[in-house]
């Protein structure tokens, strides 16, 4: 059965839901990232945005949401004086201090 026939099935409702139900293949759910309990949001951005967060994720080999709540942790931390910075930006840092450019 294809998946319009399915959902026509469903909301015709009776007894078939059942039997839909039964039919279906069981499914490997991906395993959370966090054991931490967590609490779902929207957000809405620009296109450009969101095709901007995906690439800096996809670089990073870590997803959308994950990079998200890493950019915002890293910014509450910065609001309390307990900032996380990355690597790269250290080393940066640091290479600007060793070559100063002139001003």
């Amino acid at each position: 059965m294809n998946r319009n026939d399915a959902i026509k099935q469903f909301h015709e409702g009776g007894e078939r839901l059942a039997e839909l139900i039964g039919e279906g293949q069981p499914v490997e759910l991906p395993a959370p990232d966090t054991d931490v309990p967590m609490v779902s949001r929207s957000v809405r951005l620009p296109v450009e945005t969101y095709e901007r967060v995906r690439a800096a994720a996809e670089a990073r080999g870590i997803g959308v949401t994950t990079l998200m709540r890493q950019w915002i942790e890293a910014g509450l931390a910065d609001l309390d004086d307990s900032a996380t910075v990355s690597l790269a930006d250290v080393r940066r840092a640091i290479a600007a201090l060793a070559h100063p450019t002139a001003a």
